[in-house]
């Protein structure tokens, strides 16, 4: 997927994190956001898989430490959804690690419990390749 496309899905998927929002407010579980986005991601006809196991390499050797991505969309965008009071260092820490664990170049923090979605959402990139400029 080239950047451009990316950037669209990303804009979708925030889109329908907006609409799930919209509908819930803050103040609920984590595990509420995560099953409301994935059913509106279902209604756009968007991809997704939902707690996908993710492994550890050492060494040469694969250790499943019980690592989940809570959504990743389209197989490219990591989404690790938060309900909490506010987004702390380890969230970021913990979402960079699953972008390289996992090869993927995008991801969101997403914290739903706050007044204003667009204060929650953190964009993460792994080595995402600039937009090339164009020559004139």
């Amino acid at each position: 997927m080239n950047r451009h496309e990316l950037d669209e899905l990303a804009t979708r998927v925030l889109d329908a994190a907006f609409e799930v929002h919209r509908a819930l407010g803050p103040g609920l579980l984590e595990n509420a956001y995560e099953m409301a986005l994935c059913h509106e991601l279902t209604l756009r006809g968007i991809c997704f898989e939902r707690q996908k196991q993710l492994a550890v390499i050492y060494k040469g050797v694969r250790l499943d430490c019980g690592y989940r991505l809570d959504v990743i969309v389209e197989g490219e965008i990591i989404l690790e959804l938060k309900s909490c009071e506010q987004l702390i260092p380890i969230h970021d820490a913990t979402l960079l690690n699953y972008l390289i664990l996992s090869e993927r170049q995008l991801g969101y923090l997403i914290n739903f419990n706050v007044r204003l979605l667009k204060n929650g959402i953190k964009r993460m990139a792994n080595n995402l390749p600039e937009s090339k400029p164009t020559t004139e």
